[in-house]
């Protein structure tokens, strides 16, 4: 027999590989996984962000919540001696986490470094100072 079943499953089996039966994006929570470890006058947070850099994450604290917000795009071109593409990818991509953390926090009294990959941000336990209503950013060292 010249043709086979085996042909037609050799599309079986290439719809079959794993880039086609992907699980859905990841959540913010897998992503921005998060160690919290409370101390006496505060909480220490260290959120792992592979991948990203400094400037692609920023921390703002608006309403008692504490938001963290990374956002990256990245373009690679690759093009062989006659300008013909080998490859060309893009990516463009952001995640967000919110922590509660109290509505007598304001911006100067959290805390942030980033190193490695980790954002390391040490809270306070809540103090009585005067609430501001307009989200202000926190540096990240």
């Amino acid at each position: 027999m010249l043709f086979t079943n085996r042909t037609f499953d050799l599309f079986d089996d290439m719809f079959n590989d794993p880039f086609f039966n992907r699980a859905p994006q990841a959540t913010a929570s897998q992503i921005m996984r998060t160690d919290v470890q409370e101390r006496d006058n505060g909480y220490m947070l260290d959120i792992e962000l592979p991948g990203y850099a400094k400037e692609d994450v920023q921390a703002e604290l608006k309403d008692g919540y504490l938001t963290i917000t990374a956002k990256k795009s990245q373009n690679k071109e690759e093009e062989d001696k006659n300008h013909k593409y080998v490859r060309k990818e893009r990516y463009t991509g952001s995640c967000k986490r919110s922590f509660y953390v109290g509505d007598q926090l304001q911006q100067e009294d959290i805390k942030a470094a980033f190193q490695n990959g980790i954002l390391r941000l040490f809270v306070p336990k809540e103090s009585q100072k005067q609430v501001e209503d307009k989200p202000k950013l926190i540096s990240i060292e």
